[in-house]
């Protein structure tokens, strides 16, 4: 690899490979590393966007590079009303994109007939297995790579995440433009260009997933507090190996 602006071929790539390449990006932007993705992967790369605030970040920016991108969100039927309101907003704002919901094999009635009433409660861990990352594991079979609205200071099990990232969860290539992004800085962009939101975040969700598994955040709490509290889990698994 001479540079990180040609094209590259990713089948093969080492782990000295991707350090050198995080290397030759390490000066961009995010915009700047959207522009490179799009450039090696074009519709081969699918953004798995869960909708908060760094997802519409991340969608605006990507509608500024490549505005009929491939977006996908994992629709496990137990999401938040505001959050499938949220995505019709976002779906007249940018006509362009290629906005689909990825949905389970089973439905919630057939997956409680095979594993028991109210899964997210006795098995989280199973729950977002059965209706999330199968889901997405089925949607990046047909890609090459994806992004993801990732950021560094979110947790600690973050803290590490690169640009590009060999993802051997999903045999992908995973591409983080807004790891350096701050909370406050999500929202500046957000309130600079009035971008819709979801109104959950009003109400002291700054992380939001199923409604089953989603508490508000006390103040000084951690961020992903609310997010299966009361467990040890603090990731439903897209991003863990």
């Amino acid at each position: 690899m001479d540079n990180g602006h040609e094209e590259l071929l990713f089948e093969n790539l080492s782990d000295e490979d991707y350090v050198r390449l995080n290397s030759l990006l390490a000066k961009e932007d995010a915009i700047g590393v959207l522009k490179w993705a799009y450039r090696q992967f074009g519709d081969d790369l699918t953004y798995a966007c869960s909708f908060g605030a760094e997802g519409i970040v991340l969608i605006d920016l990507i509608s500024k590079v490549k505005k009929d991108a491939n977006i996908v969100f994992l629709d496990t039927h137990l999401h938040f009303k505001e959050t499938y309101d949220l995505i019709e907003r976002v779906k007249a704002k940018y006509p362009d994109l290629r906005i689909k919901l990825a949905e389970p094999e089973l439905s919630l009635e057939e997956q409680a007939k095979e594993y028991g009433e109210r899964l997210w409660e006795r098995d989280p861990d199973l729950c977002c297995k059965l209706r999330k990352n199968k889901p997405l594991k089925k949607v990046l079979s047909q890609s090459k790579a994806w992004l993801s609205g990732l950021r560094r200071e979110q947790s600690p099990t973050r803290a590490s995440v690169q640009y590009v990232n060999k993802d051997e969860k999903f045999q992908s290539i995973k591409i983080c433009p807004l790891i350096h992004w701050t909370w406050d800085e999500i929202w500046q962009y957000i309130k600079l260009f009035e971008l819709p939101y979801n109104i959950l975040h009003d109400q002291h969700y700054p992380s939001i997933g199923c409604s089953k598994c989603t508490l508000p955040v006390a103040a000084g709490e951690d961020m992903r507090a609310g997010r299966w509290s009361g467990r040890q889990k603090t990731e439903c698994g897209l991003h863990t190996k």
